[in-house]
C-alpha cells in the first residue's frame, strides 16, 4: 500500500507504474492522504488505512505486507516528525497473517520532481523546489503538478534515473536535508518485479 502527500501527482505516477507493469490491484493500492499534506498526517494516514481499513475504499484491515508513505521535505515543519514516526512502526505492526509489516518512509528532498529530473539530470547538490521544477520544465514542457502521464513520459530513463537515484541514497539520506535525496528510485525498483 502506497499513502502519498499529493492527490495527484504521486497517485497518478504509481498507478500509471502499475498499468504499465500489469500490476494487480491486491498487490499495489494508491491513495492520497485524507488527513492532510504534511508528512505526519501522511505517516498517520498510511498507519490508520493500514490498521482499520477502509469499506469505502474497499481496503481491507491488516492486508497489506508493505506499507509505503511518500512525502516531500518542501518546507514541511512535520518532516522529520514523520520519519521517526514511519522507523518506529516498521516491522511493529502486524497484518492479517501475524506477519511484521514494512513501513517505510519514502521521502524526497525537496520534492517528487527531483525524481523526475534524475531522469534527465545528474544532481549532486541542493536545490529548491522552485529550480527543481524550473529545469523539470526545460526537459517536460508544460510539466505541471499533478498533471499526469508523468511516467510515461520519463520511463524511457528510468534505468539511469534509477542509477542517479541510487548514487544519491549512497551520498545522503532523508535527514541530510538541504542534500538531495529521493527514495523513489527504491520504490519504482519493488514494484517493477511485482511484475507478474
Amino acid at each position: 500500500m502506497i499513502v502519498s502527500e499529493g492527490s495527484k501527482t504521486e497517485p497518478n505516477y504509481f498507478r500509471e507504474i502499475r498499468a504499465a507493469y500489469r500490476l494487480h490491484i491486491a498487490n499495489v493500492e494508491v491513495w492520497p492522504s485524507e488527513l492532510g499534506t504534511a508528512p505526519i498526517q501522511v505517516v498517520q494516514y498510511a498507519q490508520q488505512l493500514f490498521e482499520s481499513g477502509d469499506r469505502h475504499k474497499n481496503v481491507q484491515r491488516r492486508a497489506f505486507e508493505k506499507v509505503y508513505a511518500a512525502f516531500d521535505r518542501d518546507d514541511h515543519d512535520s518532516y522529520f516528525d514523520a520519519l521517526r514516526l514511519a522507523e518506529s512502526l516498521d516491522g511493529k505492526l502486524r497484518n492479517d497473517a501475524k506477519q511484521p509489516v514494512v513501513f517505510q518512509a519514502v521521502a524526497s528532498v525537496p520534492s517528487f520532481e527531483l525524481w523526475l529530473l534524475l531522469h534527465y539530470e545528474d544532481i549532486q547538490a541542493p536545490l529548491y523546489r522552485d529550480e527543481v521544477m524550473r529545469r523539470l520544465k526545460q526537459h517536460i514542457p508544460g510539466y505541471e503538478k499533478g498533471s499526469g502521464k508523468a511516467f510515461a513520459t520519463t520511463s524511457e530513463h528510468l534505468a539511469v534515473a534509477s542509477q542517479r537515484g541510487e548514487r544519491l541514497a549512497a551520498r545522503f539520506t532523508a535527514y541530510t536535508d538541504p542534500e538531495p535525496f529521493t527514495a523513489i528510485a527504491g520504490l519504482v525498483a519493488l514494484l517493477t518485479t511485482l511484475r507478474s
